[in-house]
């Protein structure tokens, strides 16, 4: 993510500029919802920045991550495909969406991020870079270093990183090195993303780790987040240079009555 080249309006003042761009639109994937029967969840704690909560949730099967749902060919080298979603994979996704509202809630671009090793999350994150002066801090990053720490070990082989918005060439690089096993986002970002919408980080075959990725899990709700956050930043922008503009403006009463003026040029005294 990075900071907004431009939008409809003129610049954000610097106190409502955030740390990601808007992407232009985010088209919705034909997803379809698994046959698993739902299982109940129950989350306790505080999510923060990199929670510690664990949260089991009961297997169920997984998809075939290599066939699209509409049955249509996958781009030539995409690594990301568009699959029915499993049942377990809406609710992991579900509890990334939650730690994108935490990041909503401190100000920053809502994107969040769930590590899951098995049937249970062992970390979360959240995109905090303005808050954290961190330009690495994305919530794909917070989880993995979170992660990384619980388990003692920098590599996570086996685990699999539920993100709601597709990873940047950065996050793509650092899930690599993890060596993660599987990606699964949510919205598509069609300004920095790296698993096709821009580049393919995880398509090159010269790459000594090869993680699967999926896309479009809870697609429409993950790209409506990010809207309405935008859509408000822009509402709050202009509304503050409306105010700046009305307090430039000098007020009526301040300005002499033009007849005061001619009386007072008329007067010889």
């Amino acid at each position: 993510m990075s900071e907004p080249e431009s939008c409809a309006d003129a610049p954000l003042p610097p106190e409502l500029r955030f740390a990601a761009h808007e992407p232009d639109s985010f088209a919705p994937c034909n997803s379809t919802t698994g046959t698993a029967s739902p299982e109940h969840i129950e989350v306790s704690g505080s999510i923060g920045n990199a929670g510690t909560d664990r949260v089991t949730v009961a297997p169920s099967t997984d998809c075939d991550t290599r066939v699209c749902a509409d049955n249509t060919a996958l781009p030539s080298g995409a690594s990301s495909t568009v699959a029915p979603a499993s049942e377990r994979d809406l609710r992991f996704m579900a509890l990334a969406q939650a730690a994108a509202e935490e990041a909503r809630a401190a100000g920053e671009v809502p994107v969040g991020a769930v590590l899951v090793r098995g049937d249970e999350v062992i970390a979360r994150g959240f995109n905090h870079p303005i808050g954290g002066h961190d330009p690495s801090a994305h919530a794909e990053m917070v989880a993995l270093r979170h992660a990384a720490q619980i388990v003692a070990n920098y590599r996570l082989p086996g685990c699999e990183l539920y993100v709601t918005l597709e990873p940047c060439l950065m996050c793509a690089g650092a899930i690599m090195h993890a060596r993660i096993a599987r990606v699964v986002f949510g919205a598509r970002d069609p300004k920095t993303g790296a698993c096709g919408s821009v580049v393919d980080a995880f398509a090159n075959p010269q790459l000594n780790h090869h993680t699967t990725v999926m896309g479009g899990v809870r697609e429409d709700e993950c790209a409506a987040a990010l809207k309405s956050f935008f859509a408000e930043r822009r509402r709050a922008s202009r509304e503050a240079r409306a105010a700046a503009k009305a307090e430039a403006q000098p007020h009526p009463e301040a300005e002499p009555h033009p007849d005061a003026i001619v009386q007072s040029h008329s007067d010889p005294t």
